[in-house]
């Protein structure tokens, strides 16, 4: 491992859970970048950043996954970003807890292009479930075990 700290990259559209973010991270004292491709309002704290990216396509996704590494919790519903940063060997989070993993992307990725492929042809088919008081609770937790987990690396 280098000495580079250990941070949170969130790809902030849309993302529900930045207050947990946010209170994991204090907690824990490691630094948070909000990543996004228009200006929106963040804690005042010296933890927290914001970088606003232009709004060409994929420009927030590019930035993170240029940052992503070994000591990076990265936070995102991005199914190929999360890839990038599995690939650059950071810790990848969905906004619901579930972790992106070596192991587990590769299908995340099949499902997504059978779900397009579905939509593509006309198939009416439903979309994700309502974020809920129990996902709340699941990112919390592994938000934190996540940051653990890095600090005895």
């Amino acid at each position: 491992m280098t000495d580079t700290p250990i941070r949170i990259l969130v790809d902030a559209d849309a993302c529900p859970v930045k207050d947990e973010i946010y209170k994991v991270a204090w907690r824990h004292e490691v630094p948070v970048t909000i990543v996004a491709n228009s200006h929106f309002r963040i804690p005042v704290h010296p933890l927290i950043a914001r970088v606003v990216v232009s709004d060409g396509f994929d420009a927030a996704d590019d930035w993170i996954a240029e940052q992503a590494d070994a000591k990076s919790v990265v936070i995102t519903a991005d199914i190929l970003l999360a890839d990038r940063c599995v690939k650059a060997g950071a810790t990848v989070l969905a906004n619901t807890g579930k972790p992106f993993t070596t192991s587990s992307i590769g299908g995340a990725i099949a499902t997504r292009a059978i779900m397009a492929d579905l939509r593509a042809g006309g198939d009416i088919i439903g979309g994700p479930a309502p974020f809920s008081k129990t996902d709340r609770s699941s990112f919390l937790s592994a938000l934190d075990a996540a940051l653990v987990r890095l600090k005895r690396l």
